[in-house]
């Protein structure tokens, strides 16, 4: 018995050795990912993005639980061409939070920690192009890249990876296949040259060519010394309703760089204080830190004001000392740039004439002007300047240029707003509730979710506090319903007012009027309106200098600006009797006609003569949702018909 039990174990032994030599099955195999394209088949840029680590973090949360997450995105250059600035999409998709980034910045112009996860470009720094390996005989520290990256994902529990959907290469010219899974944890592709891609540039060319934007930085290093050079500024506004004033510019030293003196602007805090205390403090035992303006890492500089232009130590610079004002090349070209110059102190260990590295994550604003974000610093062919001595051109030792343009960031309230009105209806239709964003007090006593009341005009010339009182006699008076509590206001800085004056067969005609709620007055201001069916028929502004302005190829812009002496809105003022009067804005008014000759059918009343957008001072304003309607005009003509018809029955009964 014992015997047949052994034989019958051996021949289960010999089975399990056979199985085990034998290979593993088709239908085995197929079940795995399948491989993605390796580095050394690709003969073009190989992007990958890995996944190495993630662990909990506080606080916890079932429902949004924090992880952080480590990955380091690879970019490597197997084409036969440089890539020159290289830039990156990643698309995140977990609400992530970039707390850090090695060998690399955001595109955008974002400092960190970030949120990315709506996805963000990466661009290359300090290392900005990648070489070949044929230049390089195959040197990877030329060629390729490794960006670390460190931050916060949401919900993709270990040993899950939070992987993004795509990673893509941002740079022109190039198309990019959907990336493979290498595992669970790593995504890869190969981009090539796009063969439909027509461009100019030559391959020879040493530097990518200038770039066009709503708003261009130049840096240009003029003068360069082992441990300190000297860099010019110039902010250039490109855009025909495109403003800043009292401009406010920001960056980021990436290389423990510090302001020592300035010329044209000054930065906001003269603070030497982390220089002291700091490495600079360290290495520069020397130094009189007492003259050094600024060691903040990321300072912020404002213009002066015109009384330093002629300053011998702080002016002298074309271009600069206006008050932070740069307006559009439509009003003034030779008030469309500001300019400004800097002695920068380096740290080692870049000490020497050739190591040269711009600030990166440049961000410029105003006080009422277009929201603007910044691209990198891309190195470009270097600046020339005219001597003014009428010798040849001086030229700057290197030169790199910030390319920035008009966004509405998400969540973003508009700076000033717009109203209807017309003269076949005696209401006005408002400016919207909380147009320009509601007070976060939760104490309010009005509705930010009502829908705003129609107005008597000359509730349009008290300040919304004073309007209450107003609205709710019109509402009684019309039938109005309220809502309880009362919409809140618009809480804009300005206001504009667009009536629809007179309608006849061959003409028409509007009033525009521009309200400032704010005590800041606002210099040589301007204004927009974008008529999409009525300006072929614009034929002149009374009060103000207009003018027809062709956007994008399309003539429906009306610009207006104020004629000399009427240039200068005023701020808020008080009333002629401050302790019962209401405060008094500062307003401009003028009347604009139009032809219908060039603009045949056109329905004034039905919308076509109200603007489509409005822009003061390039700040685009919040519009009504409706248009004044003719039901009030015949209902207001049969009062006064029946009125009439009363006074005369009744002169006809005394007679």
């Amino acid at each position: 018995m014992a015997f047949k039990y052994y034989n019958l174990l051996l021949l289960i032994l010999k089975l399990s050795l056979i199985l085990t030599l034998l290979p593993f099955s088709s239908s085995q195999s197929t079940t795995e990912e399948a491989p993605a394209p390796a580095a050394d088949s690709c003969n073009g840029i190989f992007l990958s993005y890995a996944y190495s680590s993630g662990t909990k973090i506080k606080p916890t949360n079932r429902t949004h639980q924090p992880y952080r997450f480590e990955s380091v995105l690879t970019v490597l250059n197997n084409g036969d061409e440089k890539l020159k600035s290289w830039r990156v999409f990643v698309g995140f998709k977990n609400d992530e939070l970039l707390v850090s980034a090695s060998n690399a910045v955001l595109a955008d112009g974002s400092s960190f920690p970030a949120n990315v996860g709506n996805g963000t470009i990466f661009a290359g720094f300090p290392m900005s192009d990648l070489d070949t390996a044929i230049d390089t005989a195959g040197d990877l520290t030329q060629m390729q890249v490794q960006v670390k990256l460190v931050g916060t994902q949401f919900g993709v529990a270990p040993p899950n990876a939070p992987l993004p959907d795509t990673i893509q290469l941002a740079n022109d010219g190039f198309v990019c296949p959907k990336p493979t899974l290498q595992g669970k944890n790593e995504m890869q592709v190969c981009c090539t040259k796009d063969p439909d891609f027509k461009t100019n540039i030559t391959v020879d060319e040493e530097f990518l060519p200038r770039q066009s934007g709503d708003l261009t930085i130049m840096y240009d290093v003029t003068r360069t010394y082992d441990s300190s050079y000297w860099a010019q500024v110039t902010i250039a506004n490109h855009n025909p309703l495109g403003r800043l004033d009292n401009w406010k510019l920001s960056f980021d030293w990436m290389r423990d760089e510090f302001i020592y003196s300035m010329k044209g602007a000054y930065p906001n805090v003269v603070d030497s204080t982390d220089c002291i205390f700091g490495p600079q403090g360290t290495y520069y035992r020397e130094l009189d830190f007492g003259n050094v303006l600024n060691c903040e890492r990321r300072p912020t500089i404002i213009d002066l004001p015109p009384t330093k232009a002629n300053d011998t130590t702080l002016g002298l610079i074309p271009k600069c000392c206006r008050n932070g004002t740069i307006l559009p090349p439509t009003m003034d070209p030779s008030k469309s740039s500001s300019v400004f110059q800097m002695q920068v102190f380096k740290m080692p260990p870049d000490l020497n004439r050739s190591e040269l590295s711009p600030p990166q994550n440049w961000k410029i604003n105003g006080t009422l002007n277009p929201d603007y974000k910044c691209g990198p610093p891309v190195r470009v062919s270097p600046s020339q300047f005219p001597d003014p001595s009428g010798l040849p051109n001086t030229t700057a030792v290197a030169s790199w240029q910030v390319v920035c343009n008009i966004t509405q960031p998400k969540g973003a309230s508009p700076k000033c707003c717009v109203s209807f009105s017309a003269y076949y209806n005696d209401s006005v239709v408002p400016c919207r509730t909380c147009a320009c964003g509601c007070p976060s007090n939760t104490a309010r006593t009005c509705s930010a979710n009502a829908s705003a009341v129609l107005l008597p005009p000359e509730a349009l010339l008290v300040p919304f506090e004073n309007r209450t009182a107003m609205a709710r006699a019109w509402a009684d008076l019309k039938h109005y319903p309220l809502s309880n509590p009362m919409p809140c206001g618009d809480n804009c800085g300005v206001s504009i007012n667009w009536h629809v004056v007179t309608d006849y067969n061959r003409g028409w005609s509007a009033r525009i009027t521009i309200f400032n709620w704010d005590e800041t007055a606002f210099p040589d201001w301007f204004a927009a309106v974008q008529l999409d069916k009525a300006t072929p028929g614009f034929q002149k502004t009374y009060s103000f200098n207009g003018s027809a302005l062709e956007l994008n190829g399309v003539n429906n812009t009306i610009f207006m600006q104020g004629l000399p002496g009427l240039n200068y809105i005023v701020g808020e003022t008080d009333g002629a009797n401050p302790q019962k009067d209401p405060r008094v804005p500062g307003k401009q008014q003028t009347v604009i006609s139009f032809t219908k000759k060039d603009t045949p059918g056109i329905k004034v009343a039905a919308g076509d003569g109200f603007p489509s957008k409005v822009f003061f001072n390039g700040e685009e304003c919040a519009l009504p949702p409706i248009f004044p309607t003719n039901n009030s005009n015949r209902k207001g003509s049969t009062t006064v018909l029946s009125v009439l018809l009363a006074v005369l029955v009744f002169m006809l009964v005394q007679q």
